[in-house]
């Protein structure tokens, strides 16, 4: 974090200072990190004890002093030897010091922001725009999926005076969410993937889940740029509801070449003559600039070519020449862990991992692409679990998923879960499968059945929810056929 006074902090964040028992002052700087997780303070570092729906993060202080730990923001006074500011709401206070940073640190003039929210893909095209941006100049993104009420602040307040670019991932799981993320960070670049179900249930259906994602847009200034996804109807809608200019991307939509509301060609990044293979994706890139270089893209899956799309659109708008894009999108061989992650190896076998999220848009997809990329003649097997947050959606939308698999023609599915159980069901009223859809009620048995039916040269994908633990299952298979 930038350095700044412990009144500073205090005045950011509309908190009261107790310095009692400590060497402090007011006037004491501070420019350590920021946690939220005791095990993670460093000496000199802040504490934020932030009360969670298992635990509070008061009672983990003590190992935070312990630590390190220069200054503490607590909702209460605690009995430390520690300077302690004391708040309304951690979370809250949070988010003020993250936007007091943000604020200082463009106020030096050299740092542009870009973010990222959609339902699927954020993580993704997070570590794309990174790979890119990091050939520049300083780069600050997001670990993991750090996207919420608490990872995004965490995120900003990672900047110093030489970060010269943020990416900042905004998840949400109701409106409002992203609106308080986008006013923290105000964005020069405002990327919106894709609308679909994940997370469905939590806002209350499809509408209001486009309500929120529009909310990436809707306060981006007339010199910003909101970068659209022009084959989502949903996220083309959003143009109306935005000052800011409009970059599009994708692979079909008319609007990649349809002139804008001004009667000029449109601002547009698109993708043509793409083919998927086991390797990964093959793709000619054309920018809005009319640039155009073929691109070799190792992160396996057809669909996170729009990813790539988005990425190159930001870095793009954000001054990146086509050679330093491409060279970039080329470096990146997966996506992140547990994101179709390619494991295993041995008798032929390969595992594909992809069970950190899941909704029906992305298990859809991850099942076109194990179907899309097998050699002639080979096995597939899908391993799939509980799609989870759909809220009424859920038996409905694991029925179509169990159907597209017998679409597809998957040679094996496996699924994994009670919560999942319909899938299995779907697929076995089918009458033109017997015996290709197995259940599994736990990970481990799971694997026990895996253990006999993979057999060598098979392609095996596993696909779940994080809540349903298959990642590590997927982990398993990997050692297991390494």
């Amino acid at each position: 974090m930038i350095a700044l006074t412990l009144a500073e902090i205090a005045s950011a964040t509309n908190g009261m200072l107790h310095l009692d028992g400590c060497d402090a002052t007011p006037e004491t700087i501070v420019d350590g990190s920021v946690h939220t997780d005791s095990r993670e303070v460093v000496p000199g570092a802040i504490f934020v004890a932030k009360p969670g729906a298992v635990t509070d993060g008061h009672l983990f202080a003590p190992i935070a002093v312990a630590n390190g730990a220069t200054l503490l923001i607590v909702e209460r006074v605690l009995d430390l030897p520690v300077a302690q500011l004391v708040v309304a709401d951690a979370v809250t206070a949070l988010g003020d010091l993250a936007t007091e940073v943000v604020t200082r640190v463009r106020a030096l003039g050299r740092l542009k922001i870009v973010g990222v929210t959609g339902s699927n893909g954020k993580t993704t095209t997070k570590n794309l725009i990174r790979a890119v941006l990091e050939r520049v100049g300083p780069t600050i993104a997001a670990r993991a999926s750090f996207n919420n009420e608490v990872g995004a602040p965490l995120t900003m307040l990672e900047l110093t005076e030489e970060t010269q670019f943020l990416v900042a991932e905004m998840g949400a799981s109701g409106v409002g969410e992203i609106a308080r993320l986008v006013r923290m960070a105000r964005p020069d670049v405002g990327i919106v993937l894709k609308v679909g179900l994940a997370h469905a249930g939590e806002f209350g259906g499809i509408e209001a889940t486009v309500r929120a994602k529009t909310e990436m847009v809707t306060d981006l200034l007339p010199t910003d740029v909101a970068v659209l996804n022009a084959d989502d109807s949903r996220v083309a809608q959003m143009a109306a509801h935005t000052a800011a200019q409009i970059t599009w991307f994708g692979l079909d939509s008319p609007l990649l070449t349809a002139p804008d509301v001004h009667g000029s060609e449109a601002h547009a990044v698109r993708a043509t003559d793409v083919h998927a293979s086991a390797q990964g994706t093959t793709f000619t890139l054309h920018l809005a600039n009319g640039d155009s270089r073929p691109v070799a893209f190792q992160v396996l899956g057809e669909h996170h070519v729009m990813n790539a799309l988005a990425a190159a659109a930001a870095t793009e708008l954000l001054g990146v020449p086509i050679d330093d894009i491409v060279s970039a999108l080329e470096s990146v061989q997966t996506a992140e862990r547990w994101r179709m992650e390619v494991m295993g190896g041995r008798d032929g076998v390969t595992i594909i991992n992809d069970a950190y999220n899941a909704s029906p848009d992305s298990m859809a997809a991850a099942l076109k692409t194990l179907a899309q990329i097998k050699t002639p003649g080979q096995r597939t097997i899908a391993v799939l679990g509980e799609m989870s947050e759909l809220g009424e959606l859920a038996g409905e939308e694991h029925d179509l998923i169990g159907l597209l698999a017998v679409r597809l023609n998957i040679s094996q599915l496996i699924v994994v879960g009670s919560a999942a159980r319909r899938m299995h069901i779907s697929t076995i009223n089918q009458g033109s499968w017997d015996g290709e859809s197995l259940f599994a009620d736990t990970p481990e048995s799971a694997f026990e059945l895996l253990r006999t039916t993979v057999k060598p040269g098979d392609l095996v994908l596993v696909k779940s929810s994080n809540s349903a633990g298959l990642r590590f299952l997927g982990d398993r298979l990997g050692e297991l056929f390494s």
